[in-house]
């Protein structure tokens, strides 16, 4: 009989194969149930990991190639990696869409990111915070269906930290509110409930608000340059100048912006609805139903002011975000309708003007 002698030895621990670079990237059954087996094996899928001005570099399997500029796609995406024809590359569906009105004159929007889970708003405790620029980016993220967090950087340098805090928790109450030090191991431990595994996350805000920094938190590197914020207002200066993302120890990817210092809303009502949610609560008690909340009798909105329970500069900011993204959304066949539909008013006016006179 032949002793069976496996007992003396330990058993072999059992071979852990580490994740695809699709996996490491975030690539999820989302995107694989968008492609077929053939699409597979003949355009393999990659992600969008930076944008330059003459090009965008993909990383997937066994592909990490600067691929020329496609118009419809942005940092974070998924393509399908065409080899023959590179710059006809198909965009995969997205889970979520960051965007804006370009600056400028013009009505041209602009992709920020696209995958994103987590938005990490970030803005100091200083004269750079601003209330309603936080509700802004806080639209933003509810209209892109993205987990929103407010991160309250350079806390350890204000002496009176805690009505920042409260100012930021009244934007909505959806959304957490997280004060830290940028620098050392605060971000690590406060940030980790959204950096998990195949998570994207992204850090959006002006500039020197400390995206860099932490940025460089998660990594543990100094990758990332930083630069100080000026004495005078607290101002930041550029330090990121491209759209990146970075993976980390964690797993997790993160996205570092440049500074936006000019955010308009296009296409975001819904989102806007959401950060203003106790006032169109509100509205749906007004005596009428299109109540603008001036004068109009019955009005449940300005009872609320009145009564002290609302601040009116918070009815302000939402009637200016509303106007703005009806402005930036409706199509240029829109306005040229309203355009025209004004201009007939007005001649109609002088023309009964003239008949009078």
């Amino acid at each position: 009989m032949t002793r069976d002698y496996s007992d003396f030895f330990p058993p072999q621990a059992a071979t852990i194969r580490p994740p695809s670079p699709i996996k490491q990237y975030g690539w999820e059954p989302f995107f694989a149930q968008q492609i077929s087996v053939d699409d597979l094996s003949a355009t393999p899928p990659a992600r969008v990991v930076e944008v330059h001005r003459n090009g965008l570099h993909i990383i997937g399997d066994e592909v990490e190639i600067t691929i020329p500029p496609l118009p419809d796609a942005t940092v974070g995406d998924w393509v399908l990696y065409d080899q023959s024809r590179p710059n006809a590359c198909r965009v995969l569906t997205r889970k979520s869409v960051v965007k804006r009105r370009a600056a400028g004159t013009g009505r041209k929007i602009q992709l920020i990111a696209a995958n994103i889970d987590t938005a990490f708003i970030v803005t100091s405790c200083n004269q750079d915070f601003n209330v309603a620029r936080l509700e802004r980016y806080v639209a933003l993220a509810f209209e892109a269906e993205i987990t929103p967090v407010i991160v309250l950087t350079k806390s350890d340098l204000s002496p009176m930290a805690e009505p920042y805090i409260t100012q930021a928790a009244e934007v909505s109450s959806w959304v957490p509110v997280v004060a830290m030090d940028a620098r050392g191991e605060e971000p690590l431990a406060k940030l980790a409930p959204w950096c998990g595994r195949g998570q994207t996350v992204a850090f959006i805000g002006s500039s020197g608000v400390g995206k860099s920094t932490l940025t460089n938190a998660l990594s543990g590197t100094d990758s990332v340059d930083t630069q100080t914020i000026r004495d005078d207002d607290a101002k930041g200066r550029h330090t990121t100048t491209r759209r990146q993302l970075h993976r980390v120890p964690s797993g997790c990817l993160v996205l570092d912006t440049p500074g936006m210092r000019e955010l308009q809303l296009t296409d975001a009502a819904s989102g806007i609805e959401d950060v203003f949610a106790d006032l169109v609560a509100l509205s749906s008690e007004c005596r009428f139903g299109d109540c603008q909340h001036d004068t109009e009798p019955g009005c449940a909105v300005r009872a609320a002011i009145e009564a002290g329970a609302i601040d009116a500069s918070r009815l302000a900011r939402w009637r200016k975000l509303k106007a703005e993204d009806a402005f930036n959304s409706a199509s240029l066949a829109e306005r040229k309708s309203k355009d025209k539909a004004l201009g007939k008013m007005i001649r109609a006016v002088q023309k009964s003007s003239k008949k009078r006179d």
